[in-house]
Order: structure tokens, then sequence, then C-alpha cells
């Protein structure tokens, strides 16, 4: 029998996989993924972005894993010779109506032990001369990095020390006995002492599978995006992103800097009627009518409704899209916006509507499950994985 098994293959369970090795030495730890590869979906399909911790409440494990995680991401790349680089955010205030959430992000991002700089358009435009706007805080700390190959190189670590993996293998049910979980699988059935799971977008239903009640639901949203052409590679130099909603938590259309050496445009967030599915058009009829069903999106949509139109606007037009960008970077072209790979969030949502704002982490007897990590979760995988290591053998899994 196993002593554990993780379920997830993206840059949480192999975080949690890598670290939870070194801390039981000996241990048998088997990470299962049903894809073929690892970092297939969430952690594959990002921004690259290491964000510094701007957004997100103080106090909250967001901002501290977020600030933590910054350097920990910095220093893992560096040890495994990963391209990871500290090109700074500008965060560009394009309408008098942004300056008083600016300043609650300034604030917020003070408050969050961050050392920002309020800049005025005069500095905005010698810093970047292609983005206009009337003000922005400079973040330096926020930085670019592979995330992919940081997952990679957390499984090679893992398997160093003894761990296994075994990808193409996807869980269809589990049973927890008063000594052990069962995994049905596939291929057969697996038995491990205690198990953890790092299941993404399937996050609620494997807790659902082990017996938990829930009080949330992972509904998806489809951040879609373009890359600049190569003529526009050196268009900024830092990352400029637009003055967030707060009540949302998405930050909206950006410029972003990858550590390829190319530019994308995106995020807008679609409602996505298939949890894995990329393209406009990917449907799957269980995950929509689960969306459909759950009474959560009903009131969050009776509250967002405008917003989910526009956002949808947005994404049929590329003209709408583009004139997002062009609030702050005024000389894009629609032939500027060209194709480029579109990701899945795995956001949950509380069943009065409520977004979960904040990473959310259940468990049962002989489980723990990572149930809420969106962004800015692979900039903090570390200390997230570090954090279950932790509560785990604080509930006696490592005895």
């Amino acid at each position: 029998m196993l002593d554990f098994i993780i379920i997830g293959g993206g840059i949480i369970g192999l975080s949690t996989a890598m670290q939870l090795a070194g801390r039981a030495p000996g241990a048998a730890i088997l990470l299962v993924e049903k894809e073929a590869e690892l970092a297939a979906h969430q952690t594959g399909r990002n921004s690259g972005v290491v964000h510094a911790g701007v957004y997100y409440e103080p106090g909250s494990l967001k901002a501290r894993y977020c600030r933590e995680g910054n350097d920990a991401t910095a220093r893992f790349a560096a040890k495994h010779g990963i391209a990871f680089e500290r090109c700074g955010k500008l965060i560009v205030a394009t309408r008098e109506d942004e300056l008083a959430r600016l300043a609650i992000l300034e604030e917020r991002a003070r408050r969050n032990g961050l050392d920002i700089e309020r800049i005025d358009a005069l500095e905005l435009g010698e810093r970047e001369p292609h983005i206009a706007g009337i003000a922005a805080l400079h973040v330096p700390e926020t930085g670019i990095t592979d995330f992919p190959a940081l997952t990679r190189a957390m499984a090679a670590d893992f398997t160093a020390i003894g761990g296994t993996i075994s990808c193409s293998t996807q869980v269809l049910g589990l049973r927890e006995e008063p000594d052990c979980i069962i995994v049905a699988t596939a291929t057969g059935e697996l038995k491990a002492r205690h198990l953890i799971g790092c299941a993404g977008l399937n996050a609620d239903r494997l807790a659902a599978m082990a017996g938990i009640a829930l009080d949330f639901a992972i509904v998806p949203f489809r951040g879609e995006y373009f890359r600049l052409p190569a003529t526009r590679d050196r268009i900024v130099s830092h990352l400029i992103y637009p003055v967030p909603d707060p009540a949302f938590p998405f930050l909206g259309v950006h410029l972003t800097r990858m550590i390829g050496g190319y530019v994308t445009v995106g995020p807008n967030a679609v409602l996505s009627l298939k949890r894995e599915g990329y393209s406009t058009l990917a449907f799957d009829a269980r995950d929509a009518a689960d969306i459909v069903r759950f009474p959560g999106f009903r009131r969050f949509l009776a509250r967002n409704f405008r917003y989910g139109i526009g956002e949808l606007r947005n994404s049929l037009s590329r003209q709408r899209y583009l004139e997002l960008c062009q609030r702050y970077c005024p000389e894009l072209r629609l032939e500027d916006l060209q194709p480029y790979r579109s990701g899945v969030r795995a956001q949950a949502m509380f069943a009065d509507g409520t977004l979960a704002h904040d990473f959310l982490i259940r468990r049962t007897n002989r489980s723990i499950h990572v149930c809420n990590a969106p962004s800015p979760a692979a900039t903090a995988a570390l200390p997230i994985g570090r954090h279950i290591v932790e509560e785990a053998a604080a509930t006696g899994f490592l005895a």
C-alpha cells in the first residue's frame, strides 16, 4: 500500500509532491495525472507572470503566499537554470474615474509589503513611449518565467528522491476506508494511507468523490489571448496592466512580455461551457449542465449580467478587444492581434453567488484537497505546497 497518492500534475501538485517527498524520506508517494503530460491545463496555459502581490487582501493566503512565492520562484528558477526576469509591472490609469481605484491599489500594495512607486503621465511616457495614461503604479518585483519548465524541474526533483509519476491515469472514483483511501482508475484500483487532491478544473468533483459536502462549485472562465507580431516584440519593457475592477478577480486585458521574447495581449474572462475547452465553441454537456444547475451561478449571473455580456461581446469581436488594448496602447492595430493559445481559469464560486477570492483547502480524515487555486497560484506554488505538507504533518498524516 502506498503512503500517499497525489492527484494532479500541475505546478501545485508537483510542488506538493516534491516537498512531501523531501519531508518524508522513504515514503511511497505516487502522483497521478490524467493527461499524457504534466502541466497540460492551467499551469501550461497561463501568462507566465510571477506576481508580486498587489491585488490581494492583506493577511489572506493569496497575499502572503504570493509574496513568499515571488522570491521562492526566483530562487528555484536560478537553482535549476530556468529563465526568470524581473521586468516589473505598470498598472496604468487611463481615465479620471480610475484614479481612486489606483490609490486603493497603492495602499493595499504597501500594506502587503511592496515597494511601489506612483508615477505621473510625463514619467510614464518617458519609461514607456508607446503607452498612454494619466498615472501609473510601478511594481518592480513582478517578473516572468516558464511555469511548465518549473513544473518539470519539480517533477525531476520529486522522482530523484524516490517519488513516482503516472501520467495518462484518470481517477474515476474514491472510497475512504477507516485505514486507507481506495482510488479507482481506468487501469485498476490504487490504495494509499492518505490522498492529496490538486485537481484544478476538477477540484470540486474530486472533493465530492472524497465525501466532502460542497458549498462551492468550480465555474470555468476562458481567458483568450492574442500574440503581437515580431515587429512589436519591443513595444514595452514592462508588463502593462489596466486598473482592475475590484468586484472581480480578473485583472483585465494586459500586455505581457513573455519569457520567450514576444508579447501577448489578454486575457478576457468569458464563461466556458467546457472545463478544459480552449476554443470559442468548446462545449461539454455535463460541464454546461453543472453550471446551469448550480444556484450560485444563477445568482452571480443575475448580479453581473451586463459584465458577462460585455465580456462575451469582446470575445466575439476582435475590434472591441482591440479597443480595450488601445486605451493604454493607442498605436495597436487590428492586424497586430494574431492567434495565440487560450486558457481556462478554475474559479470556485459559493452557493450565494460570490466568488472565492482566496485559496480554499478542505479535508477529510484521510485526504486534503486544494479546492480553489487560480492566479496567483503558479507564483505561490512553492508556499502552497509547503502549506499542504505542514497541514499533513499537523493532522498526523506523516506519523
